[in-house]
């Protein structure tokens, strides 16, 4: 496991828990590396990248010239979005406006790709007809593999 993996697989078991445990194989010159995580400290350590994950959220915003408080729903995609810092956030951006996670987070993208394939196609099937897709490119390039 790579040193860089730690993270995002501690991230999401620090969504559920309030510590983690780091193992590193091999971090310096055949040493293992063992200790624990806290989510607090995960948070700290973390902190200016959650905070950019508002970034692209307000230059949507500001691209679509709407006001957060035009916003209906709000959809969490992408398995980060279970971190509760970032909810935290999400949810203080909106002014407490309750988060939508009757999605799937991991499926969301898909269904967005899917859409997308469809309206490219030109499919004017009543299933698509309705649907407008705001695209988030920033968000999809950090956290998607394609």
């Amino acid at each position: 496991m790579s040193k860089w993996g730690i993270v995002p697989q501690n991230g999401l078991t620090l969504s559920l828990l309030s510590q983690a445990p780091i193992e590193i194989d091999s971090l310096h010159d055949g040493i293992d590396f063992h200790s624990i995580i806290t989510r607090t400290r995960f948070e700290e350590i973390c902190d200016d990248l959650f905070q950019s994950t508002l970034e692209p959220v307000e230059k949507a915003l500001r691209d679509a010239k709407m006001d957060k408080s035009s916003i209906d729903e709000i959809v969490l995609v992408g398995g980060s979005t279970r971190i509760p810092k970032i909810q935290k956030l999400l949810q203080d951006l909106f002014n407490d406006k309750e988060l939508n996670k009757s999605i799937n987070a991991d499926e969301a993208a898909a269904y967005g790709a899917a859409i997308l394939a469809a309206i490219f196609t030109g499919d004017k099937s009543d299933a698509v007809k309705d649907m407008l897709l705001l695209d988030v490119d920033t968000i999809i390039v950090i956290n998607t593999e394609i």
